[in-house]
């Protein structure tokens, strides 16, 4: 079943009833939804209140929390442990005792797509995409040659122009980018957990300070998707910001339709099995990582393309 992301971005206090998600706005309830339909909760206003129950609740049929700062940014991801899987202990080990040439395969691995990706989105736009796919190829074991970030200086001039500068601190085209970034970060540790694997056990993230290091490693090949849809929306934006309907076109990558072994799946469903395809490599040093591949659809920012799964509550 696809599971859907709700965002909350007025002051609303949330409470559980009859295993469903009740949203009341000045003491009249204006949003319900069952507990187990939902993936993700997106809290943009400082003055929501939830109950415990709803934390409980969500816990236990692993929605991911997301906690969004003052400038509506997600900052932070609350998650289960160690009840999304009942294997999470025997799992656990087997992450623990990883190899280092094991995880150096495997990050290798999601460089390739992750520049593949990159590739395929310039393709799609009708940008220069040759530069970059031919680095693709090259990845060794552990991407000695630092190849991602080789791929990276040719893509951004390529996909923004030779201007564009990323970084995470400034408000423009930046700020869409960190918006979806968080959100995709969101939803794969959503998958990790509920895979019973640890997302703060990172295959090259490696940041103590850092609690979903596996997550960044295995988000990599999707920032690409986010880059896509921000271009679309630049498109339409004289000054690009992370608006309603910027909300609605990154949020609705959550909900897309993507190619898995040729199944077409909800992204939500696809991550799980990626991450099953994850502790299946983990035994099998000649099994080939598979990510799932995009559908591309073009997005506007007066018209994001929707698929009925990403509900506005803070406007409910």
């Amino acid at each position: 079943m696809i599971k859907r992301t709700i965002d909350i971005s007025e002051a609303a206090y949330l409470h559980l009833k009859n295993k469903q998600l009740l949203i009341d706005k000045k003491g009249e309830t204006v949003g319900q939804i069952p507990i187990e339909d939902i993936g993700v909760v997106i809290l943009e206003n400082p003055a929501i209140v939830l109950t415990q129950q709803v934390v409980i609740a969500c816990q236990q049929n692993n929605v991911a929390l997301v906690f969004c700062d003052e400038r509506h940014l997600p900052y932070s991801v609350l998650l289960p442990i160690s009840d999304a899987n009942t294997l999470h202990t025997k799992i656990l080990q087997q992450q623990i005792s990883l190899s280092v040439p094991s995880k150096k395969r495997l990050w290798s691995q999601i460089v390739r797509h992750k520049i593949s990706n990159q590739a395929e989105t310039l393709k799609n736009l009708g940008l220069t995409h040759a530069p970059v796919e031919r680095l693709a190829a090259k990845v060794k074991s552990g991407d000695p040659d630092n190849l991602e970030a080789q791929a990276a200086q040719k893509y951004w001039p390529l996909l923004f122009g030779k201007e564009f500068r990323r970084n995470t601190d400034m408000d423009d085209i930046n700020s869409l980018l960190n918006y979806g970034y968080a959100i995709i970060r969101a939803l794969i540790a959503r998958a990790i957990v509920g895979s019973g694997l640890h997302p703060a056990l990172g295959l090259f993230h490696s940041n103590q300070y850092n609690g979903l290091c596996l997550a960044d490693d295995l988000m990599e090949p999707f920032r690409p998707w986010v880059d896509w849809t921000v271009h679309q929306l630049a498109e339409n934006q004289a000054e690009p910001k992370v608006d309603l309907s910027a909300k609605l076109a990154l949020l609705n990558i959550l909900s897309e339709t993507v190619l898995w072994q040729e199944q077409c799946l909800p992204l939500m469903v696809a991550c799980h099995y990626l991450l099953a395809d994850l502790k299946r490599a983990f035994d099998d040093s000649g099994y080939a990582l598979q990510y799932p591949r995009r559908m591309y659809v073009k997005t506007t920012a007066n018209a994001p393309s929707l698929h009925g799964n990403t509900r506005r509550a803070g406007k409910a």
